[in-house]
């Protein structure tokens, strides 16, 4: 397993990767399509190249934290991407929230050329790329996981394999609809508690008490919302764009989930009250403003 490890996108979640990765012992060079944030991530130590064909020459493994699946799909198969300066051997990481279907059209792709592929989104946001806890839902050969393995430990806490290829998006894609959902349902719960005489935080006791908690209101409340912080580093559009993820899914299954249909209404007609990057927790407040 060679040290050096290639990153692809330093937004705020890349570059929490890249510098976990570096304490962790891994030589990184990134990239990155703006020049201003590869300028920020060699202010803070990391090797940064101007093209992804630079990373792929230098690095046997590449992570990807992209914010679409179109951009995934640019940066390994588009004109100046991954797959036009193919290396046998080099093992591509995606962390981004993407597509299962383009992640498995991406990966024939990719072994055709003598490359392998995992699909690995995280949660735990730029708080837990920094800090490397965060969490990570894992597609894929599990000789190409136990290749990566070292890698992916310096960047996580959690790590489990759901499948093959594409599985682990899948799953990415069903914890951001439950989160989804979950924050749309404390804001009402919170908001009749209150309008009854018992305040959020005393609600919550008991709630956290019972079979009712969740992450939403074990962390997500004192940790952001009820503070008011909002300072989570995930935006309204990234989830919007992540429960819209949710919706193509299911239509491509064809399968009637009615009340997933509404999650994803609630969050796409939110946009006329709750700006995109405002903070994704800002949901709750939907109906209020």
């Amino acid at each position: 397993m060679t040290n050096t490890v290639g990153v692809i996108g330093l937004g705020n979640m890349g570059r929490g990767m890249a510098l976990s990765l570096e304490r962790g012992g891994f030589s990184v060079i990134g990239t990155d399509a703006l020049a201003s944030t590869r300028d920020a991530l060699t202010k803070e130590g990391v090797e940064v190249r101007q093209t992804i064909g630079e990373v792929i020459a230098a690095c046997d493994l590449v992570i990807l934290s992209l914010p679409t699946a179109a951009i995934v799909e640019d940066v390994v198969a588009g004109a100046d991407g991954i797959l036009a300066h193919a290396r046998k051997g080099v093992l591509v990481i995606d962390t981004s929230t993407s597509h299962p279907d383009t992640t498995r059209r991406l990966a024939v792709k990719l072994e055709a050329a003598g490359m392998r592929m995992l699909d690995a989104p995280v949660s735990g946001g730029p708080k837990g790329a920094i800090t490397g806890t965060m969490a990570m839902v894992i597609g894929g050969d599990a000789a190409d996981l136990a290749r990566a393995e070292p890698v992916l430990a310096a960047m996580t806490a959690k790590r489990v394999h759901v499948g093959a290829i594409g599985a682990g998006h899948v799953a990415k894609i069903a914890n951001n609809l439950f989160a989804a959902a979950h924050l749309l349902v404390a804001g009402e719960v919170t908001r009749m508690a209150e309008k009854a005489g018992v305040p959020t935080d005393q609600l919550l006791q008991g709630i956290n008490a019972g079979s009712g908690r969740s992450f939403i209101t074990e962390h997500s409340y004192p940790t952001w919302i009820m503070n008011d912080k909002f300072d989570s580093g995930f935006t309204m559009k990234l989830m919007r764009k992540d429960v819209r993820l949710s919706q193509e899914l299911i239509g491509a299954l064809g399968v009637d989930l009615p009340l997933s249909a509404k999650v994803a209404e609630l969050w796409a007609k939110s946009a006329d009250s709750i700006a995109d990057d405002e903070d994704f927790n800002r949901i709750v407040e939907l109906g209020t403003r």
